[in-house]
């Protein structure tokens, strides 16, 4: 998506073989912040497209394909978060961004929090919504069950059960069919991968080592995440602050767009004041 007025360029990144895919769009000022926003599992970095055409031109914004999704190509060893979060770091390398405001949707949350255990210098605030910072209990046999969900009925049924999950029953036809689509465009082998990761993973420690400014954002309506960040996460983020979307489920950045961006927006005016001026 090129945005009007902006200069939109498409990065490649080489890691170990495969090929990472992003977008970078410069802000209009040399001096305003970069906003990197890393993707969910089954999605791509157009589940940002509200918030980068909103904030585009007062903030930088590099957008990526996390490992096996959208035009990311699937790696061909095992994935592990520690191995996602140094993706995150060489996209932010291959587009120039010395430091940058992360925002994480879900399984970027785990990313972030990789990639900031690796080089916390390299943050200057983190979002993190609808994500957690290890594998809930009883979370790995839930996964495995999802695999063999979408090995055996194939993405295009695992897309319709998952919308069916992650949006409330207001969202639109319109826009269950478009997440539909961005689901089962994924490949299995990407799915699989980075679901496997999710299986076994523990970034607990890394939150009280957080010094920047951190947002938390969670979908009212996404069953336990509401009530599992404002009780783990918040509390061990210091100077952590945390909103809750009503009538918004999984992703709330998609299915209430405005409202998460105005969450954003705010937060980052806050943080870095004006950044068009």
């Amino acid at each position: 998506m090129t945005f009007p007025g902006a200069s939109s360029k498409t990065v490649t990144v080489s890691r170990d073989g495969r090929d990472l895919h992003a977008k970078a769009v410069p802000p209009e000022s040399d001096g305003a912040p970069w906003l990197v926003f890393g993707n969910s599992l089954v999605t791509d970095l157009t589940i940002w497209d509200a918030q980068a055409e909103a904030v585009q031109g007062r903030y930088g914004i590099l957008r990526y394909d996390q490992a096996g999704h959208g035009g990311s190509d699937v790696p061909d060893t095992p994935v592990n978060f520690d191995m996602l979060g140094e993706d995150l770091l060489a996209v932010m390398d291959a587009a120039g961004v010395e430091r940058a405001v992360y925002i994480g949707l879900s399984m970027g949350v785990p990313t972030g929090l990789a990639a900031h255990r690796r080089s916390a210098d390299r943050f200057l605030a983190l979002v993190f919504s609808d994500g957690q910072a290890r594998t809930a209990p009883g979370g790995a046999a839930g996964w495995a069950d999802r695999i063999e969900m979408a090995r055996s009925a194939g993405m295009d049924a695992f897309a319709a059960a998952t919308v069916d999950r992650w949006l409330t029953e207001s969202a639109s036809a319109e826009m269950r069919s478009r997440l539909a689509r961005m689901i089962a465009a994924t490949p299995f082998a990407g799915f699989e991968a980075c679901a496997t990761a999710l299986m076994d993973y523990d970034y607990v420690e890394e939150l009280a080592r957080i010094t920047c400014p951190t947002l938390l954002i969670a979908g009212a309506k996404d069953g336990a995440m509401p009530e599992g960040m404002a009780t783990k996460l918040k509390p061990a983020i210091a100077g952590s602050q945390m909103h809750v979307i009503e009538n918004a489920g999984h992703v709330p950045c998609f299915e209430q767009p405005e409202a998460f961006t105005a969450i954003l927006s705010d937060f980052l005016a806050k943080s870095f004041g004006d950044a068009s001026t």
